[in-house]
């Protein structure tokens, strides 16, 4: 389906519905080609210092993503709105003795790379990759430390629905939107009760969003919209009675 498809499933009938609307286009860099930058690890071989982050994921096994991640630069990560974007990175083997022949990998943005960092590479206007050791691996030799490489954005490929996990307090909803299908990174939010119209959510940090409408006792649904410009919408995701600290997935993705 192109841009402007909508995903719309009936509460009471349980039916899929496509409908074709216009909206006008999310102000955020896609980029399907590929270009250069430069990529590093951390977190230790295990990945356990990957967990958490700046786009507030938490635990990355638990929302799906595992040790296939990257931290990225202030000019890729954009105040977070990169979060979940996935990248494919190849090495450039010309260019580095470290480098895997014919070696690719594809991850999740999880994270940022904070300006100052020792050698500077995730400074503005850099793009560069701060890869799980797992995911380095993949590519190089790890003692090669820094590795020229190629990207380029690339589709998700998630199992299961979209999900939405809910935190705060009645007058005040932090929802966290994991395991985004497609492009992966949200550019806008809105959430409606039952018993309200669509409520556009302000981001607070990371993939974090929030708004500060009661909307206790009603089942909630979702509009999100990707950098790309594709909106879904995502009807009845928790029951009426939901509470907060729960996770509620959708039962459809992009």
């Amino acid at each position: 389906m192109g841009p402007g498809a909508v995903f719309m499933r009936h509460a009471g009938l349980g039916l899929l519905l496509v409908l074709w609307t216009s909206f006008p286009a999310a102000r955020a860099w896609v980029m399907t080609d590929w270009a250069d930058a430069h990529a590093t690890f951390y977190g230790g071989q295990d990945a356990s210092g990957t967990m958490g982050g700046a786009c507030g994921y938490g635990n990355l096994y638990s929302v799906g993503y595992g040790t296939s991640s990257t931290a990225l630069s202030n000019a890729l990560f954009k105040n977070g709105l990169s979060c979940g974007a996935c990248f494919q990175i190849v090495c450039r083997l010309a260019e580095s003795k470290y480098c895997y022949s014919g070696a690719s990998t594809i991850v999740t943005a999880t994270n940022a790379c904070p300006p100052g960092s020792e050698g500077g590479w995730c400074d503005f206007p850099k793009a560069h990759f701060d890869l799980s050791y797992p995911a380095f691996r993949q590519l190089a030799q790890p003692v090669g430390g820094v590795i020229p490489v190629r990207y380029k954005r690339v589709s998700c490929n998630r199992k299961g629905g979209i999900r939405f996990t809910l935190r705060g307090n009645p007058y005040f909803n932090l929802v966290l939107v994991t395991n985004v299908g497609e492009f992966g990174a949200v550019q806008q939010l809105q959430i409606k009760g039952d018993r309200t119209g669509w409520n556009y959510m302000r981001q607070n940090w990371g993939a974090n969003w929030q708004s500060n409408v009661n909307l206790q006792g009603q089942p909630l649904t979702f509009k999100v919209t990707l950098d790309n410009g594709r909106t879904g919408e995502f009807w009845n995701v928790s029951p009426k009675y939901w509470g907060f600290g729960q996770t509620f997935e959708a039962d459809y993705n992009f």
